[in-house]
């Protein structure tokens, strides 16, 4: 019997019920390349979802894999815990030259664990431990990962029912244009801070992303989050930054909130860091909240040194120079464009869009009908998913590095999957 006279089985008698996106996409992958993924019948899939925004550069990208390959072949240490190696001497080289010094941040580099999560938990941790305080704020529709700590600052009512235990220490707050503009900006917040019976203890931090990707791609504008950046200085709280989703070039610059033009007391990184999907993540602090002792936040996976092979490589190919930002800030009206013309005259169709660089949301009425689009997209060859509340967010995350062609291919795609949903619905 062969693996794929086996495979589906194995899948649904073996494996947990927690997985997700295989109920998606109902298929087998094998392989992958660049902007595409094939199944092991060799039918390809345009990839608009890039590992989550773990695959900014595209799957298996060369210059990359070539990377890691000349490491292995050599033997290079691939377990190291903290340990100094040349791999992570290497890395912190380069992300020191071609990332902090030309934006002039001052940042420390800790590698708390491999994934997003472990990044948060460590900036909720260091932020509490530094200013001695136990409330962390968070916005509407936030999310940043399923551990405790991460849950507890999240949106979502089905993650966080996942807990299983109260979520505490945290306070929710509106999210930029949660309120419709209908009142002024951190009015509430602000209210809050300053009355002594309020009830909020001073919080420590303050944790945000600047899109928020699983919540419905919601984008901050520039002057909320300075105007948030502001408030954090007066009132003596931390600013954490999680761009776990939304680092690594996928809003244009390296991070999402320089166009802001403001400089978080903590940064969380994550996904695209590594650059070919390996695990990888960090926590960038200022140099004066370093006080940690050592061992304190440990793990057992914090040096990954293929990660950091594959992470150098990325840097040194895609952020030597302003090219990569330049052409994703350029595609990203042409994707505007594109999803405007589906909203039809004056928004007739009931849809909405909203993004920046090249991570953008189509709005519908329900999640029924986002879902319904990203099966009939997925039956043409295109992989989407769906984000918001309830699921009504179409969310389109295509690699960086695709090209101009495969761009068009994949907006067409969905044009035809939302004509083809919309028609359906008419009849």
């Amino acid at each position: 019997m062969t693996l794929t006279d086996i495979a589906p089985s194995v899948f649904e008698t073996v494996e947990s019920e927690v997985r997700s996106y295989c109920h998606a996409w109902p298929v087998v992958f094998e392989r992958a390349t660049g902007s595409r993924l094939y199944d092991e019948q060799g039918r390809s899939y345009l990839d608009f979802f890039a590992g989550a925004g773990s695959l900014n550069y595209g799957h298996n990208a060369p210059v990359l894999k070539r990377a890691l390959l000349d490491y292995l072949a050599a033997d290079g240490v691939t377990h190291g815990l903290d340990m100094s190696t040349t791999a992570k001497r290497d890395f912190l080289e380069t992300f020191r030259s071609v990332v902090l010094e030309p934006r002039a941040l001052p940042y420390k580099v800790m590698f708390p664990g491999p994934t997003g999560t472990n990044a948060v938990e460590a900036a909720l941790k260091l932020a509490r431990k530094v200013t001695g305080r136990e409330t962390v704020v968070s916005f509407t529709n936030a999310f940043h990962g399923m551990s405790l700590g991460s849950l507890a600052v999240t949106g979502n009512a089905a993650k966080r029912a996942g807990a299983g235990v109260p979520l505490n220490h945290a306070t929710p707050m509106p999210f930029d244009h949660y309120l419709g503009g209908r009142v002024p900006d951190f009015l509430w917040f602000e209210r809050l801070l300053g009355d002594p019976g309020s009830g909020l203890d001073h919080p420590a931090a303050v944790i945000v992303e600047t899109v928020q990707g699983e919540g419905g791609v919601n984008v901050a504008r520039a002057e909320w989050l300075r105007a948030l950046s502001e408030l954090c200085r007066r009132h003596d709280m931390l600013l954490v930054v999680d761009d776990v989703q939304m680092g690594c070039g996928r809003t244009g610059d390296f991070f999402s909130f320089e166009d802001a033009g403001i400089t978080p007391d903590i940064v969380t990184l994550s996904k695209s860091i590594s650059g070919y999907g390996l695990p990888l993540a960090l926590c960038l602090f200022r140099p004066e909240l370093d006080v940690w002792e050592p061992g304190e936040h440990n793990g057992t996976f914090r040096g990954n040194n293929p990660a950091f092979v594959t992470a150098t490589a990325a840097l040194d190919a895609y952020w030597r120079d302003g090219a990569l930002r330049e052409r994703t800030l350029g595609r990203a009206g042409r994707v505007e464009d594109a999803l405007l013309d589906l909203c039809g005259p004056d928004g007739r169709a009931g849809l909405a869009v909203r993004g920046r660089g090249l991570v953008w949301g189509l709005e519908f009425a329900d999640g029924e009908r986002a879902a319904a689009v990203c099966r009939r997209a997925f039956e043409l060859g295109l992989l989407l998913e769906t984000s918001g509340p309830r699921g009504e967010v179409v969310k389109l995350l295509p690699p960086l590095t695709a090209t101009d062609d495969e761009l068009d291919e994949g907006l067409r795609v969905l044009a035809r999957a939302v004509r083809h949903t919309a028609d359906r619905l008419a009849a």
